[in-house]
């Protein structure tokens, strides 16, 4: 009997907008469904990812810009080919916190290697893995100035100042107005609990075996 493809759906947003709560919800959630609902983040999701997830957020550790897009690149092809497509060929749905969209954003537009660069870097790692609904995750500058001094201590990524964010928002925005059947444009401030209700009725209601 051949196994239908699982959905594949990934969440992102800049820095503080709620990505990693959403998430925790949706897992409790669907925890125990059927078909399985697999969560995972990026960089990360395999050994080696979470190795080099502590080595691009480490404050104390200055890089290249190159050097940071290529190495978000090796960690998205080791979880995607280790993780999201052997899981997605299994039936299983995947949802991941951050994705593609947050290279093309940060590294492509942020860092200004551009979009055409970033998407050529990791071409061979997603070709086959494209997310079928990505929501993005909208917050207002102030309100994201205001969740980051509450959070006080910063990763690398999420001291690099607001003109850089500016430029990472933009980019979000854009790849949401060239891409509108695929990402969905969600106001951060709402409830988690409502976040979670939209972005789980894509997957479908959680059905449980006895």
């Amino acid at each position: 009997m051949e196994v239908s493809r699982g959905v594949f759906i990934t969440i992102e947003g800049l820095d503080f907008s709620g990505k990693s709560t959403l998430v925790g919800i949706l897992r409790e959630r669907f925890e125990g469904s059927e078909p399985p609902t697999f969560f995972t983040r990026e960089p990360g999701g395999t050994p080696a990812a979470e190795r080099i997830r502590s080595l691009v957020l480490d404050p104390d550790i200055e890089m290249d810009d190159l050097t940071e897009a290529y190495l978000y690149a090796a960690a998205r092809a080791d979880h995607t080919l280790r993780q999201i497509l052997p899981r997605l060929e299994n039936g299983e749905n995947v949802v991941c916190e951050r994705y593609l969209d947050s290279s093309l954003a940060y590294q492509g537009v942020g860092r200004g290697l551009g979009l055409d660069a970033v998407r050529e870097l990791n071409a061979k790692a997603v070709e086959a893995a494209t997310p079928d609904k990505t929501f993005y995750l909208k917050l207002e500058p102030e309100e994201r100035e205001q969740r980051a001094e509450n959070r006080g201590s910063l990763d690398r990524l999420e001291s690099v100042g607001e003109e850089f964010m500016r430029k990472v928002e933009g980019a979000f925005e854009e790849l949401a107005r060239r891409e509108p059947d695929r990402i969905e444009v969600l106001d951060a401030m709402l409830a988690p609990e409502e976040l979670a209700r939209i972005v789980g009725g894509f997957l479908g209601e959680p059905r449980y075996t006895s």
